[in-house]
């Protein structure tokens, strides 16, 4: 389960830092388009990779926290797996060796 979980997260952070990374290509854009100077659509191009760098540092960063979640799972609650059971499979008083009439 929890590398499912894991992957699912890793998903979602990923989508989030492509979206980040449309949202400064855009905001580049429209700085650029009202940019009078050169000097100022280089800033605006900095400003762009600025951000993706950004948000590519957010998307390992929360890559390390799922995958440190996924080692501290279970062990940290001290919980089981869902639907398994802690007790042992032999019978508690051990097998009977005397034989049933």
């Amino acid at each position: 389960m929890q590398p499912a979980k894991e992957k699912i997260s890793n998903l979602a952070s990923a989508a989030k830092e492509r979206a980040e990374t449309y949202e400064a290509k855009v905001e580049e854009k429209a700085e650029k388009m009202t940019a009078r100077t050169e000097e100022e659509k280089k800033i605006a191009e900095e400003r762009r990779r600025a951000k993706e760098a950004e948000a590519k540092m957010k998307l390992h960063e929360a890559k390390a926290k799922h995958a440190a979640d996924k080692l501290t799972g279970a062990h940290a609650t001290g919980a089981s797996a869902p639907g398994r059971t802690t007790l042992p499979a032999y019978p508690q008083g051990g097998y009977s060796e005397r034989k049933l009439p």
